[in-house]
Formats: C-alpha cells, structure tokens, sequence
C-alpha cells in the first residue's frame, strides 16, 4: 500500500480538519452533508440526488466490499467529494468487479480519509449545512478559503440540468401492461427498475420537456423523479408539473418530484438545517398507522404552514424524527408523491408498496 498524500478538509465556518488523499488528486467544492447508512455505499455516491454534495459517510470503514456493476443508480459518481474515517484500497467480496478507489479515479472524484468524522457530523449537526473544500493538491487554507467564497450557495441552486438526460430514452419489459412517462430530474435507475417489474413500459424524458412531449407517449401516467438541488430554482419544472396535474391522470413523486408537485399547488418549500440522508428514517403512514424505515436523501422539504392553508393537498406520511412532511396526495385526484426513496436500493424494502399503489391508480383511471 503507496502512502497517501496528506489532504485537508476546510468548512465555510472557518474549521479545518487534515486527513490523506483518496481517489483523484485535486480540489473540490460544495455543500458539506452527511449519511447514516451502514451499507450500499456505491447506490449513494452515483444517486444523482448528491451532485453538487461533498459527502461524509458516518460508517467507519468504506471501500471494503468494493463495487459492482448491478449497485449503480446513473453512469457514474455523482457526489462532489468523498469524506471518510478508514477507507479500503483493497476489497474482501468475490462478486466485486473493482475497488472503490478506481471508480473514484474513473469519475475524477476528490476525497478525504483518516480524520474524525464523528466530531465532523457533530460539527455539522450543531451549526447546519455549509460549503466546504477539499484538497490535497493545496493545502494553504488561505487560499482554499478565497476559493470556497466563490462556491455557490445550494440555496436556490438548480441542479438537475447537470445530471438530467439530453435525449428521451425508452425501458420496456415484455408483455407490458402500462405506459408512464417519466420526467428526470436526476433519476436513480432503480426507480425505471421497479416500474419496468411491474409491467410498465417506461419512456424517460428529458427536464425541458413539455406536457405534448410527454402525452405523445400516450402514457398510462406519469412518474416525477428524484432529483438534486433547490425545487424553487425550477419554474419551468413547476408550471410542466401543474399541466400534468391539471389533466387528472395518476401522478408519482418521489424527493425532488414530490417537492415540486408540492410547490405547483401553491405549498412552499424550505431548506433544511441539515437534511436527511441514509437508509434508516422512520416514517409514519397517516393512512394506515404503520411506521416504515426509509431510505432519505434531500436537504429541502415542503412547508409545514403551507399545507395548512390549502385544503386539496392531504399529508399522508411524517417522519418521525423531526414531523417533517414526508407525503402527500391531492384530494379527489389519483396524484401523490412522497419525500423519501421507495425504490432503495440495496433497501429498505418496507415503502415499495408505494410502486403498487401507482399501478393501482393507472389500472382504475384504464
């Protein structure tokens, strides 16, 4: 094992952590968050929800398992940089196809190993989302702080152009039963996957695409992705959203879809102290009493006081750590969406359900 360059972690708040290089050598910027998930680490760094995210895994070790080409949700890594405890050169699972650091390489992915990321979440925690950098090419923190001034802000941050399809694509089973057009924002392809098992052909849309381009398809419904970045940053998504709406065939959302169908109702969103990500949330269905565990990746949510002021939008799911609202459906309509991941990937499994209700809808609307 070569000794690793040192690299140095610096948040917009002045605090600095020093570390060792992984993956590619260089300098990188972007909102500092951080997972809770014990497992599925290569679904989370190539969910396309994190682009623009320098991402901070609480689990000590990451690499171990290495990867695999079936634990992919896009083409490559999307996080802007990795931030670690331990991190594994090496990997010990027969079924890996290469390590962790070669798709680093592979995706120009910058990262940071070896310092104490239990104090950096509590860190994190206590004074909220902020930019931060990475660098182990630069380690002059006076410089890296003049170069982290000119970092955005993820606050009225559009993303999804970055990571959306150019061109319609088309995935279809045999003998399909439905037809849903999907508009990405940044969708995880295991959301395509489990439409596809349930007998639908899926036609993914470009983000720039108009209520004519998605009803050519002639679909049976209509699926609004996950995605990353601030929903208020997208009016043009917003007003396609109520169009859709408008014409009364089943809707899903899911995360960035969700919020979105939320804000083309009037609701208003908010960006959060410190967001939710990991594989582990407690949610609450209103509907049935039953509690789920979920997979979570978003730094925004829906306003609570909005939805008070508009009697069409019923909440159906809350999280249980913080009563966030984490779903809704429209009153009279067969639309809903929720603010969690149902199609997780390696799991939890508990929200599938949600695919099915969809298909439900689409079968009653036939």
């Amino acid at each position: 094992m070569e000794d690793r360059k040192p690299a140095v972690l610096l948040l917009a708040d002045g605090t600095v952590f020093q570390g060792l290089a992984i993956g590619k050598i260089g300098t990188t910027t972007g909102e500092i968050a951080f997972n809770t998930g014990m497992t599925g680490y290569q679904e989370v760094f190539t969910d396309p929800s994190y682009f623009g995210q320098i991402l901070v895994m609480t689990t000590s070790h990451i690499g171990n398992y290495g990867v695999h080409a079936d634990e992919v949700e896009s083409d490559s890594m999307k996080i802007a940089g990795l931030v670690t405890k331990k991190f594994s050169e090496i990997y010990s699972r027969t079924s890996a196809e290469g390590s962790l650091e070669n798709l680093m390489f592979q995706s120009e992915t910058v990262g940071i190993s070896d310092i104490d990321t239990r104090a950096l979440v509590r860190h994190i925690r206590s004074k909220g989302a902020m930019n931060a950098i990475i660098s182990s090419e630069n380690l002059d923190i006076e410089s890296l702080k003049l170069e982290l001034a000119k970092a955005p802000s993820m606050d009225g941050l559009e993303l999804s152009s970055y990571v959306a399809t150019k061109e319609a694509f088309e995935v279809c089973p045999e003998n399909p039963s439905f037809k849903v057009s999907l508009i990405d924002f940044g969708v995880k392809k295991n959301i395509v996957r489990c439409l596809v098992e349930r007998g639908c052909h899926v036609k993914v849309f470009p983000l720039n695409s108009t209520k004519a381009d998605m009803d050519s398809f002639n679909p049976d419904g209509y699926m609004l992705s996950n995605g990353p970045g601030d929903p208020s940053a997208m009016p043009n998504s917003i007003q396609l959203v109520k169009e859709l709406v408008d014409g009364n065939k089943p809707i899903f959302g899911i995360c960035l879809g969700h919020q979105i169908l939320g804000l083309s109702q009037g609701l208003k969103t908010r960006k959060m102290f410190n967001g939710h990500r990991g594989i582990n949330h407690p949610i609450l269905n209103l509907k049935t009493g039953k509690g789920e565990i979920t997979s979570q990746n978003h730094g925004f949510v829906i306003s609570e006081d909005s939805i008070d002021a508009n009697p069409d939008i019923v909440v159906t799911h809350k999280h249980l750590n913080d009563n966030t609202i984490a779903g809704i459906e429209l009153v009279g309509k067969p639309i809903f969406s929720v603010q969690y991941h149902p199609e997780a990937s390696a799991g939890p499994h508990d929200s599938r359900y949600l695919f099915d209700q969809f298909i439900e809808n689409m079968k009653l609307a036939k």
